[in-house]
């Protein structure tokens, strides 16, 4: 599919002298949404990161974690043929008591689109680097105003770039360019080739830890965790609940478990020591588990302690972190004093 590896059939576009005339790159731009507010300050935006960037002939680009591509301040400048300053200038002027011409016109052509932006670009701190990243609607309105709106500012190279990425084709050239799934069908490639492995291995009469945490694992991934051989989170599930299992001598209440073979897939560097021994537990401690998993290890602080361990060796977004606990852990109600 177009978007496994980078796309080679928007090279010509690189290659066009208009789209570089004195800018230092395009770093980043934005996926169309419905109708919405942004606003640098607003909570939703320190939960943002950059998932993937690339650079081509100078033009940096790429993709934020919640699937916005973007593009930088100095690329938009490139991509409109106009300095770096008239493009700082209307973000400065959006929301101005006394609208300028300029703002109202993008803003406008904002509104036909169907979305509606209480700022012109998102601000992201990315590996010590403030970026400063303008959604692909903002780029297209501020384009389309360059190309056509602009009276006698009006510039060839915005009318020449507009007629090639208009539509969604701006964000199909980044998400190509960087190899970014939109569908995100790639982000569950890994796990499900440890189901595949392994969803049948426990012997009759007996659960094993890896299927029956097949819920936190798909929800981890829908917060945009990249599961994968570095990111096993059953791991840290057997480990808490094999030591509550010896703590509460489990084995003389439900029977004495077992130990199974696991086996992970070539993609896994674990691979090479096929099969590796994995405990099994009774079905007749299903209830139990169940019970324990959702009280002690999710709601009990054992999960959220072990994303905080990925956060702080930089495995995980913290924002990823913080959607999958508020997800998984529900807030507590307090019953009546």
């Amino acid at each position: 599919m177009w978007y496994t590896k980078p796309d080679t059939s928007f090279d010509w576009f690189f290659g066009m002298k208009k789209i570089t005339p004195k800018a230092n790159k395009i770093n980043i731009l934005a996926q169309k949404t419905g109708a919405k507010e942004i606003t640098p300050a607003e909570p939703l935006f320190p939960a943002l990161d950059i998932e993937k960037d690339t650079e081509q002939n100078g033009i940096g680009m790429g993709v934020l974690n919640d699937g916005t591509p973007y593009l930088n301040q100095r690329g938009l400048a490139a991509v409109c043929g106009v300095q770096n300053a008239h493009i700082g200038t209307i973000s400065s002027q959006w929301n101005d008591p006394d609208e300028k011409p300029r703002i109202a016109t993008v803003k406008s052509i904002l509104r036909k689109m169907g979305v509606q932006y209480s700022a012109a670009h998102i601000e992201i701190n990315h590996a010590g680097q403030t970026h400063y990243c303008y959604p692909a609607d903002v780029c297209l309105a501020v384009l389309e105003y360059y190309a056509f709106e602009a009276g006698t500012n009006c510039q060839t190279e915005a009318r020449d770039n507009f007629r090639v990425l208009a539509g969604s084709k701006l964000r199909d050239l980044i998400y190509s360019q960087v190899g970014y799934d939109p569908t995100g069908a790639k982000r569950f490639e890994k796990w499900h080739e440890r189901i595949a492995l392994n969803y049948q291995s426990a012997p009759k009469g007996h659960f094993s830890v890896f299927n029956e945490s097949h819920t936190i694992i798909y929800e981890l991934i829908l917060a945009g965790a990249e599961i994968n051989e570095k990111f096993i989170v059953d791991i840290s599930i057997g480990q808490c609940w094999s030591k509550f299992w010896v703590e509460n001598n489990f084995d003389e209440q439900y029977g004495e478990r077992l130990t199974w073979p696991h086996r992970y897939p070539d993609s896994h560097p674990q691979s090479k020591s096929n099969p590796q021994e994995a405990w099994c537990y009774p079905v007749s401690a299903l209830g139990i588990f169940r019970e324990w998993l959702q009280n002690d290890y999710l709601e009990g602080g054992k999960f959220a302690s072990y994303l905080k361990g990925k956060v702080n060796r930089g495995q995980l977004p913290p924002s990823v972190a913080q959607l999958a606990i508020t997800t998984l852990v529900p807030p507590q109600i307090e019953g009546p004093k």
